[in-house]
């Protein structure tokens, strides 16, 4: 099994920095995420781990981790499936 000491150490907080850097929208419902919004801000940056932690998911596995606006991944809770839906907008005019 993984080591998974956790969301405090260092690996973890590497990790976080490297998910930021790259700038990529929430993966749960695809919009863009202001990774300048401070917590707790409910749009703001947050790890997501697709196969939880509290199911034997890697706290600091890239492969485990995504980025999600707060307010996602706390509404996916500790499922391994999100269930945040996708928010689709359209304008009243064809552009």
């Amino acid at each position: 099994m993984a080591n998974n000491k956790g969301r405090s150490g260092r690996p973890y907080r590497r990790l976080r920095a490297e998910l930021k850097a790259q700038g990529l929208p929430c993966w749960l419902c695809g919009q863009l995420i202001d990774y300048d919004l401070p917590y707790p801000d409910p749009w703001s940056f947050s790890v997501d781990h697709v196969r939880p932690v509290s199911k034997g998911g890697a706290s600091v596995d890239p492969d485990n981790c995504r980025p999600a606006h707060l307010q996602c991944n706390q509404r996916k809770g500790d499922r391994s499936r999100p269930v945040v839906k996708a928010v689709v907008f359209s304008t009243s005019e064809a552009w």
